[in-house]
């Protein structure tokens, strides 16, 4: 800002301006010694450390920047004068007439994109029953189906010139999805079926070739591996189908891109911006007639891996930020699925309460009307060219394997996601990686209201007999908790349920948080948990034990108390499991040889310690 005198008024011009170095002695300072990359340094799962804050002059060098929203790389948005997006929501079609009631239903509450779940191509006729009093051209349609694709598209565009539609206005697409289809299979169809599809679609605004992201994060991939492996992906079907003489206007306007949309917020927004800036930068190498056709479609779905089955009103706060993260993204079109979607078909409220989350995003939040509102920002800027970066290595080290076919047939890429898979897995059992309710601060008084079958609590195996290859096998990260609770239940319906009672002493600070922590860490299990203010001496708490049945006594006290205090506890109650809450490492071999063998604290195995708690009970 140059002066008042031309109408502007520099802000804040009563502070001084603070260097970075001045913040980094004072951050210093604030530590008292602590080492600063270990306490404020974020090391993430995609390959980059995140810095604790970030300034203007963490922008140099970013030349994204320069651009505007519409422009090529898009990196900013396909639109320049909104951020409007289509809410989608899924039908699966057992009974046509039933199915479009349903599509009517939904779109009179505010749909505007319909995705049809097929188990076979349809005929015209069939196309007027599933789509009557839908009006083709005012929303988008989808068709999501296994095999006859070209019989499918062939019937969708006689029954709209029997309806006298302007092909050119409608929009939608079909998920063709060979390579989808191999990673999940083991086996496929050939892409250059695509070929005819795009012949068929070319009047329509239909895309015809979908690149899946989603199937990687659903299996545990880290965000730059499904970004780097969806890039890779793509970069197989335009090589075979430039190869077989395709030319890139024709293909890149066809295809589109599902991500999964996980609860790492603002990593999930950049992500989607990185997204658009690499496939800009991919197509563009193909030096097309126009840089317009580099726009990269992207449909977003919220994520399945951190879904639960327990304490499931809280995927609603999951997917609510999910679909911020994909809209302040600018993701072309989104399904928010339905909090009770991982354990039973979605119930009425359960999708009523997914499609009003995007409502209010848009009439309440107005998240439509601002192009690229995270724009500028020193985080969320930085994080797009970290996750660009990453992701390009990922996808260039495919490349160097021969391409995706090549990667997947040598099982590299299952190998990459699986090795991040498991990290993630020892994370969620160690509580690095938190899902609440599940893992952390679980419903104390929650038991399983349904049966569930054990299925539920595995990975998803979609391979074919045949298979050519390893395939990639999505889950939940929260399955493995699950069914340790899930067991619990169980065995509850028959017998006592175990319990574990809080035996607090001696110092107030300590004994509370203790209790506190141990209470979560035993409930996670499905165990009764019996916390208690305070006892006076050993012996008063296990007689208390005693008389409440418990079946594991934990002792919350301090470190110094617990020399004496453990020991007592453990003569007394002699039926009982002990467990002291903590971590009294001068004292520990000494109290194991007492015979006091079980110690939980923040550096436990969660999952591992539950186990073997339950084995100890009687729990299969």
């Amino acid at each position: 800002m140059e002066s008042k005198e031309k109408g502007f008024e520099k802000l804040f011009s009563e502070f001084p301006p603070i260097s970075t170095e001045e913040w980094e002695e004072v951050i210093t300072k604030d530590l008292k010694g602590a080492d600063y990359a270990r306490k404020l340094i974020w090391r993430t799962n995609e390959g980059f450390e995140v810095k604790p804050y970030y300034r203007a002059e963490d922008l140099q060098g970013l030349e994204h920047l320069e651009t505007f929203p519409g422009d090529f790389p898009f990196v900013r948005g396909n639109k320049k004068n909104n951020n409007n997006w289509f809410i989608r929501q899924d039908i699966i079609v057992e009974d046509l007439e039933e199915a479009n009631k349903k599509a009517l239903f939904v779109l009179d509450r505010g749909i505007e994109s319909l995705g049809f779940i097929l188990p076979e191509s349809l005929s015209v006729e069939q196309l007027n029953v599933l789509l009557k009093g839908i009006v083709a051209d005012a929303i988008e349609i989808n068709f999501i189906i296994e095999d006859n694709f070209k019989a499918m598209l062939k019937s969708y565009i006689s029954f709209l010139k029997e309806k006298n539609y302007d092909l050119s206005k409608v929009f939608g697409s079909i998920t063709f999805n060979p390579l989808t289809e191999l990673a999940l299979a083991g086996k496929s169809s050939s892409v250059l079926e695509a070929k005819q599809l795009l012949e068929i679609t070319k009047d329509l605004q239909f895309k015809v070739v979908a690149v899946h992201g989603s199937i990687f994060h659903n299996s545990g991939s880290s965000i730059v591996q499904e970004l780097g492996f969806a890039l890779a992906t793509a970069a197989e079907y335009l090589d075979q189908l430039t190869e077989a003489g395709i030319k890139i206007e024709e293909i890149a306007p066809k295809m589109r891109f599902d991500f999964a949309v996980g609860s790492n917020y603002f990593m999930e927004i950049a992500k989607i911006r990185a997204a658009r800036l690499l496939w800009a930068k991919m197509i563009d190498a193909y030096n097309p007639c126009c840089k317009s056709i580099a726009r990269m479609f992207v449909h977003s779905t919220t994520s399945n891996w951190n879904k639960t089955v327990y304490d499931p009103y809280v995927n609603m706060l999951r997917t609510t930020t999910e679909a911020m993260s994909s809209v302040i993204g600018g993701t072309d079109s989104l399904t928010v699925n339905a909090f009770d979607e991982s354990f039973e078909t979605p119930s009425e409220f359960g999708e009523r309460i997914a499609r009003n989350q995007q409502l209010l995003l848009k009439e309440e939040s107005y998240l439509d009307k601002v192009v690229d509102p995270s724009a500028g920002s020193y985080y969320i800027e930085n994080l797009t060219n970290s996750i660009a970066a990453e992701a390009w290595k990922i996808f260039l080290a495919v490349e160097e394997q021969g391409g995706f076919v090549a990667a997947l047939k040598a099982g590299y890429i299952q190998e990459q996601v699986n090795e991040m898979a498991n990290k993630r897995n020892m994370d969620i059992a160690n509580r690095k990686e938190i899902l609440l309710g599940t893992n952390q601060f679980p419903n104390f008084t929650e038991k399983a209201e349904k049966d569930f079958e054990d299925y539920q609590f595995e990975a998803v195996d979609c391979s074919v007999e045949g298979a050519e290859i390893e395939t990639l096998k999505p889950y939940r990260g929260a399955q493995a908790f699950e069914a340790l609770r899930y067991r619990t239940d169980t065995f509850a319906k028959n017998n006592k349920r175990p319990l574990a009672f809080m035996l607090t002493y001696g110092n107030l600070a300590m004994r509370k948080a203790r209790a506190t922590f141990a209470s979560n860490f035993f409930a996670c299990a499905g165990f009764e948990v019996q916390d208690n203010n305070g006892f006076k001496s050993a012996e008063e708490g296990v007689n208390a034990a005693k008389e409440a049945k418990a079946d594991i006594i934990v002792i919350c006290s301090s470190d110094d108390e617990y020399a004496n205090l453990a020991p007592q506890v453990k003569e007394l109650a002699e039926d009982a499991i002990i467990v002291v809450a903590g971590y009294p490492k001068e004292i520990m071999e000494d109290l194991k040889a007492k015979g006091i063998q079980h110690f939980i604290h923040v550096k436990s195995n969660v999952l591992e310690t539950l186990n073997g708690f339950q084995t100890e009970l009687g729990i299969n």
